[in-house]
């Protein structure tokens, strides 16, 4: 059932057919459109090229280099009188040439480091944790949209309960116009119901005015365009859980929440730090190989003939053996070692706040159940008394303040059974996101 909406709160809704969206297909929507949501999906798929980043460190290192050095003031050697033919002392001459050209290709790969395969389980470890993000950010989305989608449906049904008194109120101003000019009635009680009815249209214009900025924060949280128009397909009975849950059953840690998810990864990962920095301790090895043309010249630097090009080449493996560090990894150790019981600490707390959490969900849900059963009776009541007094003010055996004061007990009731109902909707998404189930709002 769409809301019907008044002419002026319509016109506040921009041109256009209005989407209607049931729950399911609202939270649906936020799925795809949602900002943060997409944001998540883009941290994931950045955790996918960081364990590329990694990988690439194992795979052959390729470089091509080159260098092109002209010596603007040589160095100078002193070599012993023997080499000076002319016998005068040690023998001056500079070293090295007026220009050096080398061009080459070197390749290097490693075969064994420790550290490698440990960062990259680490790096398919932060993997997870980005996916598992997206399920936490995926969990606030759709609490939040169900959240915003039951205050706007709640206000839906306030409007229907004030535009039905506002038909009576019209009626009764009708009838009661018509006895006045009769003078069957004073003007004050005329005015009386004036007065009602001026007090429930201002209330109804506040109501509407609430739903543009309830709708708002729908739509946000939807990550739907705020001009875009958009009607509820429900009402407040029947998008509550077909299956109520029990409220005897026993207190249990949820361990499908992302959040508790987010915790044991993190754990792990903080493991993983410390066999990193331990791996730190293990040798490393790797081969390379260069091979290159160099030259070396007096002259001009380009376009000299007599430049001549002279191969050069090696291979080998290059060893590191750790030895000592001033037990720098030791100290990082026993960092990450604080770290990780810190984390066991927050594993214990998440345990017990989860515990509060569906214990506090069961008992408003038990409440609810238990509030709504009697503001159904209560409004059935009140519309039992109103109905009797507005027979007897027909009959002239009721005053018209008994007739508005059951008008406003019959409001009132509406008004508290409504607000149960919200709090009913708000209680199963609770249940729901302490028990980690959230997601089954969009089946």
């Amino acid at each position: 059932m769409a809301l019907l909406l008044t002419p002026a709160f319509s016109q506040q809704q921009g041109p256009g057919s209005a989407k209607t969206l049931t729950l399911q297909e609202s939270i649906k929507y936020a799925l795809e459109h949602n900002e943060s949501i997409k944001k998540a999906s883009y941290d994931e798929l950045f955790s996918k090229y960081q364990i590329n980043e990694v990988r690439s460190a194992g795979l052959p290192q390729v470089d091509v280099k080159g260098s092109a050095i002209r010596t603007l003031e040589k160095s100078m050697i002193a070599l012993p009188a023997d080499f000076n033919p002319e016998g005068t002392g040690p023998l001056i001459k500079p070293m090295g040439t007026d220009n050096t050209i080398q061009a080459g290709l070197s390749v290097s790969q490693l075969l064994f480091s420790k550290s490698y395969f440990v960062g990259l389980k680490a790096a398919k470890s932060a993997e997870d944790l980005y996916r598992i993000r997206k399920e936490m950010t995926t969990e606030d989305v759709i609490y939040n949209v169900g959240s915003a989608y039951y205050q706007v449906l709640q206000t839906k049904e306030q409007f229907n309960s004030i535009n039905a008194n506002l038909d009576k109120l019209n009626q009764l101003e009708k009838i009661l116009t018509l006895q006045y000019k009769n003078d069957l009635v004073k003007k004050v009680d005329v005015n009386r119901i004036k007065v009602s009815k001026i007090n429930l249209q201002n209330q109804k214009e506040n109501l509407e005015a609430g739903y543009v900025q309830q709708l708002n924060v729908l739509k946000f949280f939807m990550g739907m365009p705020l001009e875009e128009q958009l009607t509820l397909g429900a009402s407040a009975d029947n998008v509550l859980l077909e299956e109520h849950p029990n409220l005897t059953s026993n207190i249990e840690t949820a361990t499908e929440r992302a959040q508790f998810k987010i915790l044991n990864k993190q754990k792990e990962l903080k493991a993983l730090e410390i066999e990193n920095i331990r791996a730190g301790y293990y040798p490393s090895l790797a081969a390379f190989g260069n091979y290159n043309y160099q030259s070396q010249y007096d002259g001009q630097m380009i376009g000299n003939s007599g430049a001549m090009w002279f191969p050069n080449s090696q291979v080998g493996l290059q060893l590191n053996i750790p030895v000592f560090d001033g037990l720098r990894k030791a100290a990082q150790v026993q960092q990450r070692q604080l770290e990780l019981k810190k984390l066991d600490l927050d594993i214990q707390q998440y345990n017990r706040n989860t515990q509060v959490e569906l214990s506090n969900a069961l008992s408003q849900l038990g409440n609810s159940q238990n509030n709504i059963a009697a503001q159904q009776r209560n409004v059935a009541l009140a519309q039992e008394v109103y109905d009797t007094t507005n027979k007897l003010y027909k009959e002239a055996l009721a005053p018209l303040s008994d007739l508005l004061n059951a008008e406003t007990a019959l409001r009132e009731a509406l008004t508290n059974l409504n607000n149960e109902k919200l709090k009913y909707q708000i209680a199963q998404l609770n249940y729901l996101k302490a028990k980690g189930n959230l997601e089954s709002l969009t089946k």
